[in-house]
């Protein structure tokens, strides 16, 4: 097989190359795990890497006059990070179930299933070992392995929503609200404040539980897992019916459903936390670096400028009303994006660019924190934002490149993909 210089003269294309560009076409990588013909499915997940980008470049870029603008807009924004993920790689595992149920056998559709999850699994043990280093955070190994970072709780989600779609959607909304009741109870019994202390059952549970770094603890995340499935099958249905009155009624269901979960989530989650109201009266650490909120490691930034008391508990990762808050949250922004992208058919170029780093939005999450640590603390507010919105646009370029140039081989999406090859037939 030959391909076309720029000069416009045919040249042998290296045999890997064509044997990976066949066997993984570029399509199938764009279209991993995306609904088709649902825009703002894409347009969402851009929408929230780039906010991450935003965050975590503001992290390090910001210099210390500005840097408590970090701390308040992650703490009031936070629902655009992990959970959203999480929310919608659940919510795809529909489609590539359903789009598969009556082609493939359900064996094959299991093992395309667990592959990705496994393989995305792999891939956050060594983002694992990375962070960890990076922050400094002293773990032996093999423990350094483990934790729940947003790419593992992506992987494990693709295995539980299998197994919570087989469940009706009644008992899964039961058991997300059981799940999301019993995770403070929970947390707070198992809280270990250093490995020395506690029994071996407590610190293996909060081990399990929350991990040494409790970025995405499973408790309560694990709700995201069962009540995406429930919405994901209300939107496998109306985009198979593929009518105005199918897409507005969806668009009403989300609707419906994403305030009672805002304000359900902040009526349970009102009170103030800060350090000195934190369960056990103190900022509550598992090791001189991680403390067992994050949120709340946010509130001492915050107040170099803003005599801020404490942080409402529906704005605190990791605790019951948060959940809640961030669920009803990210329904309002998926049915927002629904309703002018899939409804209203607004589809300029802003939509497409931002659809476009959402079907790449696994790569862009790994390649954006490579080039971080190329500013420390430089910059002002207006300057940062200049030196961000170039750098996203730069990692959009470098994308472009690897993806239409490259066919994406070895991006996160290709591995991806190639795992939903699994249990097909080799081309004749």
């Amino acid at each position: 097989m030959s391909i076309e210089n720029k000069f416009g003269t045919a040249t042998e294309s290296p045999p890997l190359f064509n044997y990976l560009q066949e066997l993984i076409p570029l399509e199938d990588i764009r279209d991993f795990a995306s609904p088709k013909r649902i825009g703002s499915i894409d347009f969402v997940k851009g929408f929230a890497i780039v906010f991450i980008i935003l965050a975590h470049s503001a992290n390090v870029w910001l210099n210390d006059e500005t840097r408590y603008l970090y701390g308040l807009l992650f703490t009031l924004l936070d629902f655009l990070g992990p959970s959203l993920f999480v929310f919608l790689s659940s919510l795809s595992v529909i489609f590539s179930i359903k789009n598969k149920q009556n082609i493939l056998p359900a064996k094959v559709i299991r093992l395309r299933i667990f592959s990705r999850g496994i393989m995305i699994i792999l891939i956050a043990t060594i983002y694992n070992i990375v962070s960890l280093s990076i922050e400094g955070v002293d773990v032996p190994f093999p423990l350094n392995l483990w934790g729940w970072n947003i790419l593992m709780f992506i992987g494990f989600s693709q295995i539980f929503s299998f197994y919570a779609l087989k469940i009706s959607k009644l008992y899964r909304g039961i058991i997300s609200i059981i799940i999301v009741l019993v995770s403070n109870p929970i947390r707070d019994f198992v809280f270990v404040p250093g490995l020395d202390d506690g029994n071996l059952i407590t610190i293996a549970i909060h081990y399990i539980v929350i991990g040494p770094n409790p970025m995405t603890p499973l408790l309560p995340g694990l709700a995201i897992c069962f009540i995406s499935t429930i919405f994901g099958e209300y939107l496998y249905e109306a985009m198979n019916k593929g009518t105005h009155d199918a897409y507005v009624g969806l668009f009403r269901i989300f609707m419906v459903w994403s305030v009672l979960l805002i304000l359900i989530g902040i009526g349970l989650g009102y009170r103030l936390y800060n350090p000195d109201t934190i369960i056990g009266g103190h900022l509550r650490f598992l090791s001189p670096k991680i403390v067992e909120y994050p949120s709340l490691g946010l509130l001492s930034i915050i107040q170099t400028k803003i005599a801020l008391p404490g942080i409402p508990e529906f704005l605190i990762r990791g605790r019951g009303p948060n959940m809640l808050y961030n669920l009803g949250a990210a329904l309002l922004v998926i049915s927002i994006s629904f309703y002018f992208i899939d409804i209203k058919k607004k589809y300029g170029n802003f939509v497409k660019m931002l659809v476009y780093y959402g079907k790449v939005s696994l790569s862009l999450f790994f390649i954006h924190q490579l080039f971080l640590s190329i500013f420390d603390s430089q910059f002002s507010i207006m300057l940062f934002l200049i030196n961000n919105l170039t750098y996203i646009g730069f990692m959009g370029f470098l994308m472009y490149i690897w993806m239409e140039y490259a066919n994406g081989v070895g991006s996160p999406e290709w591995i991806m993909a190639a795992m939903g090859k699994v249990g097909q037939k080799k081309r004749k």
